[in-house]
């Protein structure tokens, strides 16, 4: 399925969750009016590494990002493999793989259509919505 947010179109696999299609956009409605910070939505995550990283990636509270590496090291693998993983999922948002940036702060890539400008505009919406004095994300490092 194809839902638009923040001014761009995200592909879900509204088959990995449990819940209805009307569901799954009317929570992702409120999360782009900032009504809503977390999903309650059953998803089913698949077996290994992928659904590993995405549970890890599904407890990153809003507004904030944890590195490629700190996952790495909670899951006792490696910052690619966990890169690898974070390409994999298949509910950009619901499960918040754009919180996943570089050691450095960099946001490195993102797999939802517009790639990087879109990974920026979900941290940086969810930093204003966290602080409204928030003009960009704090991590991410100046316009490349």
């Amino acid at each position: 399925m194809h839902v638009s947010v923040l001014g761009t179109t995200i592909e879900l696999d509204e088959t990995v969750v449990a819940e209805p299609e009307a569901e799954i956009r009317r929570q992702l409605t409120a999360y782009e009016r900032g009504e809503r910070r977390t999903f309650e939505l059953t998803v089913e995550e698949p077996p290994g590494l992928t659904g590993e990283v995405m549970a890890a990636m599904a407890e990153i509270p809003y507004g904030e990002s944890r590195t490629y590496g700190e996952l790495a090291e909670e899951l006792d693998t490696a910052p690619v493999a966990v890169g690898g993983a974070c390409g994999r999922n298949p509910v950009p948002v619901v499960v918040p793989c754009h919180r996943v940036v570089g050691h450095d702060g960099g946001l490195r890539g993102y797999s939802a259509a517009g790639g990087v400008a879109t990974k920026r505009a979900l941290l940086e919406f969810e930093a204003r919505q966290s602080d409204p004095a928030q003009s960009r994300f704090p991590w991410s490092p100046p316009e490349e």
